[in-house]
């Protein structure tokens, strides 16, 4: 398997520390607002991810951490007159909500920041008796010295030299250098503080993730992940905070998804053009949602826009048609070519565009030989839910599927429209059969007859 690796910035061959093994860490939210599209695509890059791995066989581990402690959360609890914990809760729940409606398996470990502050103590400690962090004065927050590090810089590819160059930054006299980022930040008036050798206090957010991620997974794993944005400063500080802690190697392989953007602008709050999850969901079903996500490869840009989206669901609408009417009886296809290649590209860094293109020769196939040959239709049409499953796509009944989107119609409503339908075409009445059939797709309903009746669909 090709993955490729952000820190050599090439593909390289994935070979695991422990033959079969999968230690997986991800960044995961910070909880006082709800998912954006962005969140969306972690989750199901990630998740994507997670699947193919044990379809191979491996034995995975994943972690993807929720950060419960931070800036912004203190300011939005403040803001709204609750309790931190009553905030990062709810928010909680909700990403759950989230993650569970776009068909996100749940990680493995989700472990909080604020659980684990006798272990982020410790590794600060570590990094003060081994050089890599200080405090200049009693009760002030502890930094870390990346000029202490001699590889800082190793992941973003960015030389101190030129961030000091290029930062503005008001003097502090409390770092030894502009670029030192805090570890354990001092408590200040109505914030939550916990005891520490330097005082009361918090930590930052980068030591954070060193401290969950080496807890659950060890001082050196298999990959770590999460998206683009997070390269620097916050997984470059994760790196020297690790290795300056643990002397190992923290981890042997990057994964970066690309950023989202809004009709071809990068997502962001300032510019008006920022979707939460559940506001595209109200619009559009999961599994439409999470097509999309896969239909780019998840190293490029992610472009949002109604007309892709609309894409999407025409393109998952054609391949549940392929299913329809099809029984499934879950026979292994003799004919392992669709497999072969399907594995092949995926192996090829997670070729997601790729492997849904070959989910479509396939329905093709099966539409071709659905008349003729209605036996082996019904093979490939169990390779094609099983191929789809490895991306968490095609799972659902199709007629579940086309019938369970919201309708003005209801289902029964429908159904006695049909009724009245086949009546007129068995009087011979046209007139009458044409309106209804008018009338249904007025309400976005499709009418497909056959030889075994009449079946119907959302357009």
């Amino acid at each position: 398997m090709l993955i490729y690796n952000t820190l050599t910035k090439q593909k390289e061959t994935f070979t695991p520390i422990t033959p079969n093994v999968v230690n997986l860490y991800v960044c995961g939210m910070t909880v006082y607002d709800y998912c954006h599209l962005g969140h969306a695509r972690v989750m199901v890059v990630f998740d994507m991810v997670v699947r193919y791995f044990r379809a191979l066989g491996y034995q995975v581990t994943y972690v993807r951490n929720i950060t419960d402690i931070d800036d912004k959360i203190i300011k939005r609890a403040h803001e709204k007159g609750e309790t931190i914990q009553s905030l990062t809760e709810y928010f909680i729940q909700i990403m759950h909500e989230d993650a569970d409606a776009l068909g996100v398996l749940r990680p493995d470990h989700e472990p909080r920041a604020t659980y684990f502050i006798t272990e982020i103590i410790n590794m600060i400690q570590h990094l003060i008796d081994k050089g890599y962090a200080y405090q200049r004065a009693q009760m002030s927050d502890v930094y870390y010295a990346v000029n202490q590090f001699k590889d800082y810089g190793k992941l973003s590819g960015k030389r101190l030299e030129e961030l000091r160059a290029g930062e503005r930054v008001e003097v502090d006299t409390a770092k030894q250098d502009p670029m030192d980022f805090v570890l354990w930040k001092t408590a200040k008036p109505n914030e939550p503080s916990w005891d520490s050798p330097w005082g009361a206090g918090r930590p930052g957010w980068h030591i954070e993730c060193s401290a969950m991620s080496t807890c659950h997974l060890g001082n050196h794993f298999d990959i770590h992940g999460g998206g683009m944005d997070l390269q620097f400063p916050h997984h470059e500080n994760e790196i020297a905070q690790s290795e300056g802690a643990t002397g190992e190697p923290f981890v042997n392989l990057w994964m970066h998804n690309g950023f989202v953007r809004i009709n071809e602008e990068k997502m962001s709050k300032s510019l008006g053009n920022f979707f939460t999850v559940r506001e595209v969901l109200d619009r559009y079903r999961p599994e439409v949602v999470r097509y999309f996500i896969l239909a780019s490869h998840y190293r490029s840009p992610l472009n949002y826009s109604d007309q892709q989206l609309d894409t999407a669901k025409q393109s998952l609408d054609r391949l549940y048609t392929a299913l329809r009417g099809l029984t499934l009886t879950h026979i292994p296809c003799p004919n392992e070519e669709y497999r072969q290649r399907f594995h092949e590209v995926m192996q090829d860094d997670f070729n997601t565009p790729e492997a849904l293109a070959i989910l479509f020769e396939l329905a093709r196939e099966i539409n071709r030989l659905r008349v003729d040959n209605q036996a082996q239709a019904i093979v490939l049409a169990n390779e094609l839910t099983m191929l789809g499953g490895l991306l968490g796509l095609l799972q659902t009944d199709p007629e579940c599927y086309f019938q369970s989107a919201e309708h003005s119609l209801s289902t029964e409503m429908i159904e006695q429209f049909i009724a009245e339908r086949n009546a007129a075409r068995q009087n011979k009445n046209w007139a009458e059969s044409d309106r209804i059939r008018d009338v249904l797709k007025a309400q976005g309903i499709i009418l497909e007859d056959s030889a075994k009746g009449t079946i119907w669909r959302k357009e």
